[in-house]
């Protein structure tokens, strides 16, 4: 009977106790011991700009007069000058046309992967801000072996001595089982939606922007490739010079041991041709290494051989009027439409920081099973919160303060893009303009060249001339060859300048390069 009461006893001061200390440890766990700050407004960098380097192309007038009256290059820099290694390349020579070359660099080159990784980074951080607003579901399976020091919490049992009945000190050991399941639901918090919707904005950002990295590679493959094709046509051009000068030494030196002319004719003859001579060493040169950045630029071992086979072409369209093709670029270029989002971003991120003072509530409950597998009962929770903020230390005047500061930054970084594409336009206009009519002077400078040239060696054939007149012919030859290939390589850059101005390089590349290809040399 002792042990009976006993029992039933210390059933009941473990029934007291959690009754006594379950509120004091649910008190602590659901926070309500202090006071809960509202969400904060998830702030963006101050600038939206995302590329991960740039292209731009360069038309200047030559300094001196003579040859390259027009000078084109192209920089290209930060992650888009580099690739990865394609896989599957060929052993042996790489013959490359110029779509060739723009597919592999839009699968290799690491502007665009970068470009790619950073849409996808901001598509996890969409689906991190999603997850704050949906709910969190959890299951909870434990199996608890307990004992209790009442010491420790104060209790002390005095006892009359000789009454024949005591309290132990230690409670226990005692076993349960427990599965709950748990359910956490933001009911409604207007910071967190608003997070989610920047988050939205700042994703189509990067996509837009990924999407402008692939004009980007357009543009820098292209060019470079365009840049290459024109130095190994310098290259074939300053072989033919090579060859006339090596023709004319040959009759100066013939005419000399015929006594018909000075040593100092055949002295002239040879400098000229060791001056041509170190040319197409250097141009030799240059073209080997615009090959290598070529390879680089999209991905191909560095140990091959390039063989490019698309030539400069000459098909001059229609130049369209300025601002029609302004506001074309203003509709297509995917760099404005990414600064745009940047801007609703900012906008929905500023209206976050303001929503701080809003209330907000919440939903967490809890159902399950509690016992030994044998005995249990279903136990539940559900608590019901409201967050109503009432003076948070000044945090959400300074979390306003700093997403206005990145609206009106990023306000301005849109107003400067719309400038950079008006300029980008109007700029390849000029240019495209510009090289239409230096190709057509050009090579009617080429033709009357090469007319001068064939009389000036006539007449020295003839002996009413000295070398010094065959000489000048052979350097306006030159001349006018070189002026002719940096037209057309002008004129092609120009035309790959437009359509990445205007937002279309990709859709344009399949015609670049159709039409008239340069004449062979005479």
């Amino acid at each position: 009977m002792f042990r009976s009461n006993r029992a039933i006893f210390l059933v009941c001061l473990t029934a007291w106790l959690t009754i006594v200390l379950a509120p004091s440890l649910t008190w602590a766990q659901f926070g309500g011991g202090g006071a809960q700050r509202s969400t904060p407004a998830a702030q963006l960098p101050e600038s939206g700009r995302l590329a991960p380097g740039s292209v731009t192309t360069q038309q200047q007038a030559a300094p001196n007069p003579g040859a390259n009256v027009v000078n084109s290059s192209i920089q290209i820099g930060g992650d888009f000058q580099g690739s990865v290694l394609a896989d599957k390349v060929p052993p042996g020579p790489v013959h490359l046309t110029l779509q060739d070359a723009v597919k592999l660099g839009l699968t290799a080159n690491l502007g665009v992967l970068t470009a790619d990784d950073t849409a996808r980074a901001s598509r996890a951080q969409r689906l991190s801000a999603l997850s704050n607003l949906l709910p969190s579901i959890s299951v909870d399976a434990s199996e608890t072996s307990t004992q209790i020091n009442l010491a420790a919490f104060g209790f002390k049992f005095n006892l009359p001595p000789g009454s024949g009945f005591s309290i132990p000190t230690v409670v226990g050991p005692f076993q349960y089982s427990q599965l709950l399941g748990n359910l956490s639901q933001s009911v409604w918090d207007p910071v967190q939606r608003r997070n989610w919707h920047a988050s939205q904005e700042s994703e189509r950002a990067s996509t837009l922007s990924a999407r402008d990295a692939r004009e980007v590679v357009v543009l820098a493959v292209a060019g470079a490739y365009l840049q290459t094709i024109a130095t190994a046509a310098r290259a074939g051009s300053q072989r033919a010079q090579v060859e006339n000068a090596q023709a004319v030494y040959h009759q100066a030196e013939v005419r000399k041991e015929a006594g018909t002319n000075a040593r100092i004719d055949v002295t002239r003859t040879l400098v000229e041709l060791q001056g041509q001579q170190q040319r197409l060493n250097a141009l030799d040169s240059d073209l080997r290494k615009q090959k290598l950045a070529l390879a680089r630029l999209i991905g191909l071992p560095l140990d091959r051989e390039l063989i490019l086979s698309d030539q400069l072409a000459f098909n001059p369209p229609a130049v369209p009027e300025a601002s029609g093709a302004v506001q074309q670029a203003f509709q297509k270029r995917w760099d404005l439409q990414a600064a745009a989002s940047q801007v609703r971003a900012a906008e929905i991120v500023v209206s976050a920081a303001h929503a701080e003072r809003l209330p907000s509530a919440s939903l967490n409950a809890d159902y399950g099973l509690l016992g030994s597998p044998t005995n249990n009962h279903g136990v539940y929770t559900v608590t019901g919160a409201i967050n109503v903020p009432v003076y948070q230390g000044g945090r959400v005047k300074a979390d306003v303060a700093q997403a206005e500061a990145t609206l009106h930054q990023r306000q301005a970084e849109l107003a400067d893009q719309r400038g950079r594409v008006e300029q980008d336009v109007r700029t390849a206009l000029i240019e495209l303009e510009t090289a239409i009519g230096e190709v057509r002077l050009a090579e009617n400078n080429r033709g009357f060249a090469n007319e001068t040239l064939r009389e000036a060696r006539d007449r020295f054939n003839a002996g009413v001339t000295t070398t010094v007149e065959v000489v000048q012919a052979q350097e306006q030859v030159a001349s006018a060859e070189s002026d002719y290939i940096s037209g057309l390589f002008a004129f092609d850059l120009a035309r790959v300048s437009l359509s990445r101005a205007m937002g279309e390089a990709e859709t344009d590349l399949p015609t670049l390069l159709s039409g008239v290809r340069p004449g062979a040399q005479p």
